[in-house]
């Protein structure tokens, strides 16, 4: 049996998973971060995207996060997202739809315009998509 950690993964609305995990890979505000029994504690923001995890039995899950931060302990991780969803939760219509307004506000600035919330929007559709992409990918190989 593989060496494994605890891992929560929280938001606001819900708990979405709590078991063990043999690794981790989530989207830092630095970059990707891999996540491994014995990680060093650690505490960081992360972007919105997919969080990868390896159960024990060698199960493969992706999920969806708006944002938020990462907790490593030397026996648990803790994802605290703004927004989680499960790979079955998700609408790849409703992604598409979401980056193509938030384009189109960007490139029709008129008015009032919150260029902040504009770019936050297409940053979250685009994770949406890419996390899409990744559940895609790991169907594929099986």
């Amino acid at each position: 049996m593989a060496i494994t950690v605890h891992c929560d993964i929280v938001s606001v609305e819900e708990e979405i998973f709590s078991g063990l995990v043999e690794h981790m890979i989530a989207t830092g505000s630095e970059g990707d971060l891999g996540i491994f029994p014995g990680h060093a504690p650690l505490l960081t923001a992360l972007k919105p995207g997919p969080i990868r995890i390896s159960k024990q039995n060698g199960e493969e899950e992706v999920y969806y996060i708006s944002g938020g931060f990462l907790e490593v302990q030397p026996s648990q991780v803790k994802v605290l997202a703004d927004t989680a969803k499960r790979a079955g939760d998700m609408d790849e219509a409703a992604a598409l739809e979401a980056k193509k307004q938030a384009e189109r506000a960007l490139s029709n600035q008129q008015g009032e315009f919150d260029y902040s919330r504009a770019t936050t929007q297409l940053a979250e559709a685009a994770a949406q998509l890419r996390t899409l992409q990744a559940i895609r990918k790991k169907l594929g190989k099986r």
